[in-house]
């Protein structure tokens, strides 16, 4: 028998710890920076979070398939309540030394790379549960992910405002302890398709290799993952460097960044909401093509091209609708092609080598803006944009997207 009971309880988790996340994504850096004074130490501190998180994120595949998805997920966020409070509790008693401010924004990089790995690897499970097509649930997913980053952005200038940033990542906190509690509350029955894992005998680094093994030898999941780092890698430099830098040459102040990144995640949210509902029946190379082409080169050119404000908000509003699309679609192919075994491992070896170059995207933006100018650069991006996404318009391999399981999968042994 279905239940859409686990669906909705780990959307609902995931909208609360995404929100949650975001919050700490303005809230962290803005506390460091005003603490501090010094723009080097926030950015040490940006580091200190990443690096374990991405490192964490591909070490932790064997344990989420061995252990349980749900149960790692929960672990981390409990654990997460600990190191996130830890900051403005020892900030108040004034205990907080930047050394001690560096190990906890560490652990707590660490703690959610495996924790979002797991909550991405209960994808199938819930999927099979609900009885959904795999698009139905990428596509409410990519809303609810990219709802979240729009409200987040928006709250956490409001909360560090009114309470401070100190306070705001107690905020951020308590979202963990929400998330594990709302995940624990509505998951408890949840099963996933059958895996042997436990009894596996492998040690724990054949069992990781098994992971990498898998992902290098499927060339459409080899290819997506790599075709993403790179966009992301453009979207970074686009995002940290580029916009603002138009914004403050052409609208002449931030105003402009903050109309682009509001009417660009308004439309995807919307766009993934259409896609969880019209994904099923859409062919995916074609909506794939047609949703890259419009949500990548047009909005570099149009700012390039020094057009009026309206067409570039008017662009990037088409172009979030556009990519609106392509998380869902991309994440149904995905889940469908790894093994049940493999779940954890593989997807999260895709999701951290996705992550790998977003930090390099500011300073790729930063040198090509001081070396030939923002135009040149706009264009720039927009060109290797266009190239790393279309490639698959010429390689037959990426016509396996369209190729969709016959069956929706069977839900057998009680998850962890």
């Amino acid at each position: 028998m279905s239940s859409r009971r686990p669906l909705y309880g780990w959307l609902t988790a995931e909208a609360i710890s995404l929100t949650g996340t975001r919050v700490s994504m303005i809230a962290l850096p803005w506390f460091v920076l005003t603490t501090t004074g010094s723009p080097t130490r926030t950015g040490l501190v940006a580091l200190a979070e990443m690096l374990p998180l991405v490192v964490l994120k591909v070490l932790s595949g064997p344990v989420i398939d061995r252990v349980g998805a749900r149960r790692v997920s929960i672990a981390c966020d409990v654990a997460s309540v600990a190191a996130v409070g830890a900051i403005p509790l020892l900030h108040e008693a004034g205990m907080l030394t930047f050394p001690v401010l560096l190990v906890l924004v560490a652990l707590a990089g660490a703690l959610r790379g495996p924790g979002d790995a797991a909550k991405a690897a209960l994808t199938p499970a819930v999927v099979a549960a609900a009885d959904v097509p795999m698009e139905r649930a990428t596509g409410l997913h990519s809303t609810v992910e990219r709802t979240a980053g729009l409200l987040g952005a928006a709250g956490a200038a409001g909360l560090v405002a009114a309470i401070g940033a100190a306070d705001a990542l107690l905020v951020d906190a308590l979202s963990f302890g929400a998330s594990a509690a709302v995940l624990a509350a509505t998951t408890r029955t949840l099963r996933k398709v059958g895996s042997d894992e436990e009894d596996d005998p492998a040690s724990y680094g054949a069992r990781l290799r098994a992971g990498w093994d898998f992902l290098r030898g499927d060339r459409v999941l080899l290819g997506i993952t790599v075709m993403v780092a790179l966009t992301n890698l453009l979207d970074a430099a686009y995002i940290t460097v580029l916009v603002p830098v138009w914004s403050k040459e052409v609208v002449g102040s931030a105003s402009g960044v903050a109309l682009l990144f509001a009417f660009f995640g308004g439309s995807a949210a919307v766009g993934a909401l259409c896609a969880s509902a019209w994904g099923a029946r859409m062919p995916r190379r074609t909506t794939y093509l047609v949703a890259f082409l419009l949500a990548g080169a047009p909005r570099f050119v149009v700012m390039a091209l020094d057009s009026p404000v309206w067409l570039v908000v008017g662009t990037c509003a088409v172009a979030g609708f556009a990519a609106g699309f392509i998380n869902p679609i991309l994440g149904a192919v995905i889940f469908e092609r790894i093994p049940t075994d493999l779940t954890g491992r593989v997807s999260a070896l895709t999701t951290a080598m996705c992550f790998a170059l977003i930090p390099f995207g500011g300073v790729l933006g930063g040198l090509l803006v001081s070396g030939v100018g923002l135009t040149p650069a706009l264009l720039a991006v927009g060109v290797a944009y266009f190239v790393v996404t279309m490639l698959p318009a010429v390689d037959p391999h990426w016509r396996e997207l369209d190729r969709r399981p016959s069956r929706a999968l069977e839900p057998a042994a009680v998850s962890g």
